[in-house]
């Protein structure tokens, strides 16, 4: 292990990857409203944002383009709050255009990851955050062979409720299982309809495949995610949904995994 890397990672006490089989089941969600839920329990978190196609984290936590500037230690990350409880790098912040399509080989995207996690200076953190990629690619890899010159915790998997979903999560466990990452646990999002007029939860898509799939696999499972149009404008608006919404269902689901996951990274 060489200096930088002992410098830049040996003050973070938990690293968490958060992995889905596929796009669009809201992992970029789950893992800024699981940052935030982590924040309020009086953690200081970190994520980083390694989703080189949907870098999505800044505008969800209202960080916008920062400069990023740079110390001896490397890139210093942006705070999402004035307290610094939350720091975010994104691989957002270092696209010229964020309208602009990355399209990179292979070898470019790797050089980039192993260049991104072992460059920022986090400081002291209880947890950090990996927002990565869909799928099980070689940015993966990437991001797993360089993570484990410090250490990985393990990996928070996100579904939604259909069979499509699930079926695909699937392929996440047998990449965690073959490259040894232990599976934390699986969040089912959007699970069910939150009306916003009665606060009625309706199920518009299937229900319980998530928690199916853990016990098929022996995996944990730690909680569901309702579909909540407060959350989604929530995050649309850069706001901070916990802090609004306290007497939400959406807002005891969310709290619940974050404290059951933080308990089984204590235990």
């Amino acid at each position: 292990m060489d200096s930088s890397e002992k410098s830049n990672l040996h003050q973070v006490k938990h690293v968490v990857l958060v992995l889905s089989g596929k796009g669009g089941v809201g992992k970029s969600t789950i893992t800024t409203e699981l940052a935030l839920a982590l924040k309020h329990a009086g953690k200081k978190v970190g994520i980083l944002d390694v989703d080189l196609c949907g870098p999505s984290i800044p505008r969800m936590l209202s960080v916008g383009k920062p400069e990023v500037h740079q110390c001896d230690a490397g890139w210093v990350p942006v705070y999402a709050d004035p307290q610094q409880q939350l720091a975010i790098m994104s691989i957002g912040f270092l696209l010229e255009d964020s309208d602009e399509a990355v399209i990179w080989r292979g070898p470019k995207k790797t050089a980039l990851i192993g260049q991104f996690v072992s460059d920022v200076a986090w400081g002291e953190l209880d947890v950090l955050l990996v927002d990565t990629p869909p799928g099980t690619s070689d940015e993966h890899l990437a991001v797993l062979e360089n993570l484990r010159k410090h250490r990985v915790d393990g990996a928070v998997l996100v579904t939604t409720p259909q069979a499509v979903s699930t079926g695909d999560v699937r392929r996440e466990i047998t990449f965690c299982k073959k490259t040894a990452v232990k599976i934390l646990g699986i969040v089912e999002n959007m699970s069910g309809f939150v009306c916003p007029h009665c606060s009625e939860c309706s199920n518009i898509f299937s229900k319980g495949g998530g928690e199916e799939l853990a016990k098929l696999t022996g995996s944990v499972f730690l909680g569901s995610v309702p579909l909540d149009p407060l959350l989604t404008a929530s995050l649309e608006e850069g706001q901070d949904f916990l802090q609004a919404f306290p007497d939400s269902s959406t807002y005891t689901a969310i709290s619940q995994i974050a404290n059951t996951l933080l308990s089984s990274l204590d235990a």
